[in-house]
């Protein structure tokens, strides 16, 4: 496994038009086995809630984001069709249904980008449109061993 710099960026813009922006920036692990990425970090952007472990499972046209921890979440964004998950939290669970647009995938040894466009419903009422920015590049220190 190498290790990676993941950035996430995403912007939500909800039914009355309003746009709020995450952004996070975190080390990660990256390896890749049969044709598929797999990115594994820790996330600290959702809200306080603690200890979540991400891992994302990159393919050439679609991306599958598994969350555990303080937080436990499958979705998948996928062009070519509609993905529903739970989302379960300390607090309850919420079943989020997400319409993926457009999943563009650039990738090359350990570094990568990914582009997602969605929309999102959260007990099935429409809540946001989502653009989901991923960015993977090798740590320092790892560049020079995998060149």
């Amino acid at each position: 496994m190498e290790k990676v710099i993941v950035k996430v960026r995403g912007e939500q813009t909800d039914t009355e038009g309003e746009k709020s922006r995450i952004e996070m920036v975190a080390e990660g692990r990256h390896y890749c086995r049969n044709g598929r990425h797999y990115v594994l970090y820790d996330d600290h952007v959702v809200d306080g809630a603690g200890h979540i472990s991400t891992v994302l499972k990159i393919a050439p046209d679609s991306v599958v984001l598994l969350r555990s921890g303080a937080v436990t979440q499958e979705q998948r964004f996928d062009a070519r069709a509609a993905s529903v998950s739970q989302y379960q939290t300390p607090y309850g669970n919420l079943e989020l249904a997400v319409r993926t647009e457009a999943v563009n995938v650039v990738y090359g040894t350990v570094s990568g980008q990914v582009d997602v466009s969605y929309a999102l419903s959260v007990n099935g009422q429409a809540e946001t449109q989502n653009e989901l920015h991923i960015e993977i590049s090798a740590a320092e220190g790892e560049i020079s061993r995998l060149n």
